[in-house]
């Protein structure tokens, strides 16, 4: 039998979920990213660049939560999310959520720049530290504890599914700039191709970490019983 954290039964979950929500996922993402590739297009001064490149950290950051929400949704029996309301619900917690993701971001980069097996081991312990802020109201460094002490005894499982991921997000974003490189005259459409490329792929990687998120908190075992 399958580990409920292996790679099959994970990423056929994970895109179960993309077809039942392709119609709330998939425009949200067109439309957040595409508004930062026309402001980039148009702007091309460094300190406005600098603006943008933050803003764009923070609506990655925003649309990982909105995507946490629709899967806790999803799986209490909720087919009905609306943007409206997955928007209200992580707002409160953006701040740790953009500093969870920096902080992730940053550690993973210069792990795998030095070493890369650094790299790889945050990837692994801190793989669900996003789904811990938003679900558990976690602070950033409780978040990243959270997402350690879930993912203990699993690690393997979660590195390849983690991987595979990946390399899907990697393979489909490269047939689609590739795409663009050949067709797109111009930075609007070039933005256009842009944002059509980040909405294909920015929901796998957001919803596998959720989806490894609440199988990792199934698997986890009961506190002991508090004394008398």
């Amino acid at each position: 039998m399958e580990s409920r954290v292996g790679v099959g039964e994970t990423l056929r979950e994970t895109f179960a979920i993309y077809r039942a929500h392709a119609g709330v996922l998939l425009p949200v993402a067109f439309w957040l990213f595409l508004s930062v590739a026309v402001l980039e297009a148009l702007f091309d001064e460094s300190i406005a660049l600098v603006s943008l490149a933050l803003l764009a950290l923070v609506l990655t950051f925003l649309y990982q939560g909105l995507v946490v929400g629709l899967v806790r949704n999803d799986r209490a029996g909720r087919r009905d999310s609306s943007i409206g309301e997955l928007v209200r619900s992580v707002l409160p917690v953006l701040l740790p959520l953009v500093g969870v993701g920096l902080i992730g971001a940053i550690g993973i980069f210069f792990g795998t720049l030095l070493l890369v097996i650094p790299g790889l081991y945050l990837l692994v312990i801190w793989a669900v530290a996003a789904p811990a802020v938003v679900i558990e109201r976690k602070g950033v460094f409780d978040a990243l504890g959270r997402s350690r002490q879930l993912v203990r005894g699993h690690g393997w499982q979660v590195l390849w599914v983690m991987l595979v991921a990946v390399g899907i997000g990697f393979a489909a974003d490269l047939l689609l700039t590739s795409l663009a490189a050949e067709l797109a005259d111009g930075p609007i459409l070039e933005a256009v191709f842009y944002a059509l490329s980040s909405t294909v792929t920015a929901p796998i990687e957001a919803l596998v970490a959720a989806v490894l998120y609440f199988r990792l908190l199934e698997l986890e075992p009961p506190p002991p019983p508090s004394g008398d």
